[in-house]
């Protein structure tokens, strides 16, 4: 992982914003840079085994408390996978 990838994917978070409105209430969001770092880690951790929606998905379920569905992460997560030169 490079600090270009980071960047990359934390563009595509942005542009996506999950948060929605709530994202200015969060002090430390600091542009979805620790969200797109942890997508990468575990998009490199499970290989071929990960499902990308999914990642995605949990990354930010779990740091944000959301209930996001794994098939309305597909888009952002197929942006991520082209930006990291990876196959779906």
């Amino acid at each position: 992982m490079n600090e270009n990838e980071i960047e990359a994917v934390a563009a595509i978070l942005v542009r996506w914003n999950p948060l929605g409105e709530e994202a200015k209430n969060i002090a430390d969001l600091d542009g979805y840079r620790t969200e797109a770092i942890d997508i990468i880690s575990v998009l490199a951790f499970l290989g071929a085994r990960a499902i990308p929606e999914k990642v995605v998905a949990d990354v930010l379920n779990q740091g944000f408390g959301l209930t996001l569905k794994a098939q309305g992460c597909v888009a952002p997560a197929q942006q991520i996978l082209s930006v990291l030169n990876l196959k779906p």
